[in-house]
């Protein structure tokens, strides 16, 4: 916002922030990471919470970013706001690389980026007033005198819907709308170009949430603001956001216009976030695409595309391509529930039992062989790999099984990190493999595949 935008609306001055010229790039990121070292008794691998996310963000624009929970969202949104120390990769802010910077230089770019935290009432300190909770940046900075300060806090908390004599009161006398106005009116005391958006709306109830997202955007209109709003709420960022980035398991799946990625998603994974949204209408014919098994840890994410555990629609090897849809549906079930056994069996108990023999890995297979491919016909080609899954697993449990598995009926989906492909004119960009040339179009899900 600039000291031009506070004369036009009778404001006082306020901090300069850093200038620039209309519908360039205010944020760049460039291959970022923010991984979290561990030390655990099994691994010390780290916790790769975002995994070399690259994008823009236009000035002035909002820009949404979705995704499930624990997909690192929140992570990305706080490093970009350097609340994180990212591992890897550039930040670079109207030109210059924020990644970098510390000491009195980070303190001084701070007055640039500011966010907005989820919980109106946690990220508040109730012992004090609001005055003082929003002339803490104020003060941080020493900007100009005590009073002018006051003034300052007076003038935001007009600007975000509140009144002067609110500014005695504690945040405990307030609702949580009003608790997340005073969020936002703290985040602006500095006269940032660009505010973070951490699910600003998410508890809050919603009638309440559309006065806040009105909020939001009409001081975007008035001061030039750059959002990065971060929800789960799919209708929130259709209404609000000029682009949208989908996010998961720390890489960003596809990212776009708006409406052009609800009307027609390009990723698998877009795809099944889309078919969860709930409709008025119970009734209404319409796919639901589910997802089998848990999302992958982290710690230890699939070494190809980060969606293959659990994407409906895998490339399969030409090997395979014989074969019918349900069935290889089928060996993609039987994959994942080796795979969710695994997990399971990653404990320290069950170790010691398979270690003295009182647990068999291979005990329950003819059972899950059974409910899996019972009701399907399966050619001989594809029983002798069963047997001999079993016949792994026995030997070295699932650990070894999945590795057969993988070997025999495992894709470029499941080995090599899709690139980020161009999917239409307006730039949109999707990571997934049905996207190259050598690859057919994007299929569509089985639409009878059980949710098991």
């Amino acid at each position: 916002m600039s000291e031009q935008a506070h004369s036009q609306t009778g404001a006082t001055e306020a901090p300069t922030a850093g200038a620039a010229t209309d519908d360039e790039t205010l944020i760049a990121v460039e291959n970022l990471k923010t991984y979290y070292e561990t030390d655990g008794l099994r691994s010390n691998d780290p916790v790769k919470a975002v995994d070399g996310v690259s994008f823009e963000i236009e000035r002035g624009e909002t820009l949404g970013l979705v995704g499930e929970s624990g997909c690192g969202k929140t992570t990305l949104g706080r490093t970009l706001v350097r609340l994180e120390t990212p591992t890897d990769g550039q930040v670079s802010f109207d030109g210059t690389d924020v990644s970098t910077l510390s000491g009195d230089d980070l303190k001084a770019w701070r007055q640039n980026a500011q966010i907005v935290f989820q919980d109106p009432e946690s990220s508040m300190n109730d012992r004090l007033t609001v005055g003082k909770i929003i002339r803490e940046p104020l003060d941080s900075y020493e900007w100009k005198t005590p009073r002018e300060r006051r003034a300052r806090v007076r003038e935001l908390l007009d600007l975000v819907g509140l009144r002067s004599e609110h500014y005695y009161r504690y945040p405990h006398q307030f609702s949580g709308g009003q608790r997340q106005r005073i969020g936002i009116a703290r985040a602006l005391a500095l006269n940032p170009d660009f505010v973070v958006l951490d699910e600003p709306t998410s508890a809050l109830d919603v009638s309440v949430q559309a006065k806040i997202l009105n909020l939001l955007e009409d001081l975007q209109d008035e001061l030039g603001l750059t959002y990065l709003l971060i929800a789960h709420d799919l209708s929130v960022v259709r209404h609000a956001c000029d682009r949208i980035a989908v996010m998961y398991l720390g890489n960003i799946m596809e990212i776009g216009d708006t409406e052009r990625l609800f009307t027609d998603p390009a990723n698998p994974y877009t795809r099944t976030l889309l078919s969860a949204i709930p409709t008025p209408d119970p009734t209404a014919d319409r796919e639901r695409i589910p997802l089998r098994g848990s999302p992958p840890s982290p710690q230890d994410p699939p070494s190809g595309c980060p969606f293959s555990t659990r994407c409906p629609m895998t490339v399969r090897p030409e090997e395979w391509d014989d074969l019918s849809e349900e069935l290889w549906d089928r060996i993609d079930l039987f994959r994942t529930v080796l795979r969710e056994r695994a997990r399971g069996a990653d404990t320290l108990g069950t170790r010691v039992r398979r270690t003295i023999g009182l647990d068999d890995p291979a005990a329950d297979f003819e059972e899950i062989r059974e409910s899996t491919f019972g009701d399907v016909t399966v050619p001989e080609a594809v029983a002798v790999e069963v047997d001999e899954t079993e016949r792994r697993l026995a030997d070295g449990g699932e650990p070894a099984a999945l590795a057969y598995l993988q070997d025999r009926f495992g894709s470029d989906c499941d080995t090599n990190l899709p690139a980020a492909h161009v999917v239409d004119d307006s730039g949109r960009t999707s990571r997934c493999h049905h996207h190259r040339e050598d690859v057919a179009g994007l299929d569509e899900p089985t639409s009878a595949r059980p949710d098991r």
